[in-house]
């Protein structure tokens, strides 16, 4: 079981490590999921989720964007996967997320990738997928 520490890393980096880890037959948890950061600027960013958030159609067949972190970041990896083949829909299944890190985890040793770091960013424009999901009007335990 592969343990990665969200924190500081960025999504789409992070999320294409956990889905490779996952297709490879891994068991792959993520925590700390509300500090992952994503990049580019802020104001473009929050319009572009709020605008796929907003594209809703018929509420019981459209596409289910959630304002959860953790679930925010699961639907991510999913993006990184074959969804439509059995493997990939089994590697999902693989996946757990979770915001800070749950008392189960708290022993284990987290796996940090230095080259996933938002500090590799040639500019200091990022946001956290926490604020995406609360600008989106999702619930904080802050």
């Amino acid at each position: 079981m592969k343990v990665y520490n969200g924190e500081n890393m960025l999504l789409g980096r992070l999320a294409t490590r956990v889905a490779k880890s996952a297709l490879l037959g891994e068991e792959v948890k993520v925590v700390n999921c509300e500090k992952i950061m994503v990049s580019g600027r802020k104001t473009n960013t929050f319009a572009h989720h709020k605008q796929r958030y907003d594209r809703r159609g018929y509420p019981l067949k459209s596409a289910n964007h959630s304002r959860l972190p953790e679930r925010f970041v699961r639907r991510a990896i999913r993006g990184m996967l074959p969804w439509k083949q059995t493997r990939g829909k089994e590697a999902y299944k693989r996946i757990m997320c979770y915001k800070g890190i749950p008392g189960a985890l708290e022993n284990e040793k987290l796996i940090t990738l230095e080259d996933a770091t938002f500090k590799k960013l040639p500019t200091l424009k990022y946001t956290t997928v926490g604020s995406v999901c609360k600008h989106l009007g999702g619930k904080t335990n802050e």
